[in-house]
């Protein structure tokens, strides 16, 4: 005898309800896609007649997957929230800004400040390490580039000419 085990996430009638709702209001193609989905699944299809419906590819694992985010996430907001990026922020654009201010101040003064510098404050702010790409990140939601000193002055002449001149001034 073959036991058929229940279901753990399921996407209820209700639930249907309100993504037909929310499905209006997206303009994301793909987000839309994958809402129709759990719209369906919520209207009582299953999910290899919806795979034979839709026209675009999908499988049964991308369809349980969307369902038990759906279901973990806390129904659409938490479904529909970017993952990745900014999900994983540590301050809201604001406080980044306020943040980086100790390092324009910095910088007024003449110092040179470097990633490795904002990395470790950044950290100690927030209480945890973060990757090296976060700062990165951040600078660059801020619009801070990268500027280094040159490494010798354009007009500089060449050492040749250098030492003809010492010789030159020393008499």
């Amino acid at each position: 005898m073959v036991m058929k085990m229940k279901r753990k996430y399921q996407i209820s009638a209700e639930n249907a309800k309100e993504i037909k709702e929310y499905r209006k209001k997206v303009k994301d193609k793909y987000l839309d896609q994958r809402l129709h989905v759990l719209q369906l699944l919520g209207e009582g299809s299953k999910p290899k007649e919806i795979i034979e419906k839709l026209d675009f590819e999908v499988d049964k694992r991308q369809i349980s997957m969307w369902v038990k985010n759906f279901c973990e996430r806390g129904g659409i907001e938490g479904f529909v929230k970017k993952r990745g990026g900014r999900f994983h922020e540590n301050m809201s654009f604001e406080q980044e800004s306020q943040f980086l201010e100790q390092f324009v101040e910095n910088s007024k003064k003449g110092q040179i400040i470097e990633t490795s510098e904002i990395k470790t404050a950044y950290e100690k702010q927030i209480g945890r390490k973060v990757d090296p790409k976060q700062i990165y990140n951040v600078l660059h939601r801020h619009n801070w580039r990268k500027v280094m000193p040159r490494s010798k002055h354009p007009k500089k002449a060449d050492e040749e000419t250098i030492e003809v001149s010492k010789k030159l001034n020393q008499n």
